[in-house]
């Protein structure tokens, strides 16, 4: 399905990530949750989780697929942020969000929120957006719902022992699905 162009708000743009754009993604998500880098903005998970984010295969296997996108956020030409959008049927799926650390808490991750729930719309014509945090993230969960989103009480196991998705640093880590009703 074709949507309307992508809007340049203020001095970003928004496109869809191609191949060239991994390596840069895959170091922008680390930055944001990962290590010392990421302790400049307040999307930190470096005290609950060591250890890679995501890995290039992660970033190519979301680009790849039939039923995903990862929108790119540019600024004079630097990607500053990202976030995956995925069609699961009646609602779409929002993941790897990340906003350059040095950005952060200036108002960028409202617009690209906004823009990734209007591409959605759009789209796929989906009347949600569902999303999982890590549930001991109670300053990010906050965060979502000021933008719309709920809190389900739905809970799936953080997968321990899998290092692709990080080295736990507690043993109560779970997601938790957020929902938007998208209208």
């Amino acid at each position: 399905m074709s949507i309307a162009p992508r809007p340049t708000t203020g001095d970003l743009t928004f496109r869809d990530a191609t191949d060239a754009d991994v390596d840069v993604l895959v170091a922008l998500i680390e930055s944001a949750y990962r290590g010392d880098s990421s302790r400049s903005g307040w999307t930190t998970e470096a005290d609950i989780l060591e250890g890679q984010r995501t890995d290039p295969q992660g970033v190519v296997d979301v680009i790849k697929s039939p039923d995903s996108r990862l929108l790119t956020v540019e600024r004079d030409g630097a990607v500053v942020a990202c976030c995956q959008l995925e069609h699961r049927g009646q609602h779409a799926y929002f993941g790897m969000f990340a906003v350059s650390p040095a950005l952060q808490g200036a108002g960028l991750g409202k617009v690209i929120i906004a823009e990734a729930e209007r591409t959605a719309r759009e789209a796929w014509g989906v009347r949600e957006m569902h999303m999982t945090v890590i549930s001991v993230r109670e300053d990010l969960i906050a965060w979502y719902e000021r933008r719309g989103y709920r809190r389900t009480g739905e809970m799936t196991p953080f997968p321990y022992g899998d290092e692709r998705f990080g080295i736990p640093q507690r043993d109560d880590l779970q997601f938790e699905l957020l929902v938007k009703p998208l209208g």
